[in-house]
């Protein structure tokens, strides 16, 4: 099966879908699956490079703010989309953006059949310009995703529920299939014992608007145990200078004793972290599914997590204790007083979160989306009889 992955910017750092999307060809790779991908070209010369090399596109007045989310869009070569089609059995788009409709009006007029995966919310895109409560404008982007792009595909990979639910709301043409991107595993999991003295919560995640890493600063001013936890933000992003900086303020307003930590880390780095942590918090309240809190619950890490009408991330809580209400700070803090306060309970549920991720193993992920393309091909192939 030759499989043609879509996206802008395969080799971008920093971003998770273009993460998520070389993982899913890493591993359909291993199944023995002869995929290829169409997008621009790795910005680091001497590395690998995407089979199919379309140019670079640069947007009028908003590439600054395009790039500080470490991303960037490519502009279409009709003559090498043509080609990538010609060599495509099924093509799996990765983004609703202008490259993924040109590509799949193409794919549909030469019947080669399309399929995609959603991998974000309009709202994670307004979130960026302080438009994310508009529900008019993200509907209305949604809808011109459905109509230009989603529309296109035959099947849809829909990471979570949540997402599920809300694509069958909009009345999306493709067939949804709930399957998660995939957890890649990396070694076992590590036993370190979680750190008290000062409590070590962590949170994980690009520091920008939508993760919310605000409510749990915010969140020390209620806490009764503010003075004995140490706060850890594990990564970098746009927002990254006005959270050091409000941090520093409830340091010097004496809200909290342990200066907060920041770090950009490798991936056992961030393993060894969750492993020693005694909670994880997840704020974000825009979120398509979240595997960088599962990968902290595979270390032991007890979660409290944001309950938000836009975030997947919610179905990885194994109770109510580790929910709290999107951007209520004082919800959040009595929830983290609570684990504090009942360290038998924490230590009850730290195995019972290592195995409650199996289930998001990328071997299963990758099995079922190999699936969704057979049909797509076999349904294509019925319908051109």
């Amino acid at each position: 099966m030759k499989v043609l992955y879509v996206v802008n910017n395969l080799y971008g750092v920093g971003n998770g879908l273009n993460a998520s999307a070389r993982t899913s060809i890493a591993n359909l790779k291993k199944m023995g699956l002869d995929v290829r991908s169409l997008s621009m070209a790795n910005r680091l010369a001497d590395s690998p490079q995407p089979e199919f090399i379309v140019p670079a596109y640069k947007f009028p007045l908003f590439q600054p703010l395009i790039e500080a989310q470490n991303y960037y869009f490519a502009e279409t070569d009709y003559n090498v989309v043509r080609e990538a089609l010609e060599w495509a059995d099924i093509v799996h788009l990765e983004e609703p953006f202008g490259l993924q409709y040109r590509v799949a009006c193409m794919a549909n007029a030469m019947g080669v059949p399309v399929v995609g995966t959603y991998h974000l919310h309009p709202e994670n895109i307004f979130c960026n310009i302080k438009m994310a409560w508009c529900r008019s404008l993200n509907g209305a982007l949604l809808w011109l995703w459905k109509v230009f792009i989603f529309d296109k595909c035959s099947h849809l990979q829909c990471p979570t529920k949540n997402v599920t639910d809300r694509l069958t709301r909009y009345r999306f043409k493709a067939k949804l299939h709930t399957i998660s991107n995939g957890l890649t595993i990396y070694g076992d999991s590590m036993e370190n014992s979680c750190q008290t003295d000062p409590y070590l919560i962590t949170c994980i995640g690009r520091l920008s608007n939508e993760k919310d890493q605000y409510t749990l600063l915010r969140s020390m001013r209620y806490s009764k145990y503010a003075d004995k936890i140490q706060l850890y933000f594990a990564g970098a992003g746009p927002e990254e200078h006005r959270i050091k900086l409000y941090a520093e303020d409830l340091v010097e307003a004496g809200v909290i004793k342990n200066k907060p930590k920041f770090g950009f880390h490798t991936i056992d780095q961030l393993n060894e972290l969750s492993s020693k942590a005694y909670l994880y918090i997840h704020c974000a309240d825009v979120e398509v599914e979240g595997l960088s809190c599962v990968e902290a619950l595979r270390q032991g890490s007890v979660p409290v997590i944001a309950k938000a009408r836009l975030s997947g991330t919610p179905q990885f809580a194994l109770d109510s204790r580790s929910l709290f209400k999107a951007g209520n700070a004082r919800d959040l803090a009595a929830k983290i007083d609570w684990w504090i306060e009942h360290p038998a309970e924490h230590d009850e549920m730290r195995p019972k979160y290592k195995a409650s991720v199996e289930q998001y193993e990328i071997s299963k992920s990758m099995e079922q989306l190999v699936d969704m393309y057979k049909n797509a091909i076999a349904e294509n192939d019925n319908r051109n009889k």
